[in-house]
């Protein structure tokens, strides 16, 4: 399972981008996006997907 991001709620503050400890978010096609690919919500390293818990807007990052 991965996560995505809503377009139409994402402001591209760009917080999501750092916090990704598998470098699973870019900037692309003026937003952002998450490779579904590398895309682990964050298991094995923290208890919650870390871009829907900096993600200023709630629901930006979502189940895919």
């Amino acid at each position: 399972m991965s996560l995505k991001i809503v377009v139409e709620n994402c402001t591209v503050c760009g917080a999501c981008e750092f916090e990704c400890p598998n470098a699973a978010i870019r900037f692309e096609s003026d937003t952002y996006i998450i490779d579904p690919s590398l895309c682990t919500e964050c298991e094995g390293h923290a208890d919650n997907p870390q871009c829907a818990e900096v993600c200023p807007v709630p629901d930006t990052c979502v189940a895919a």
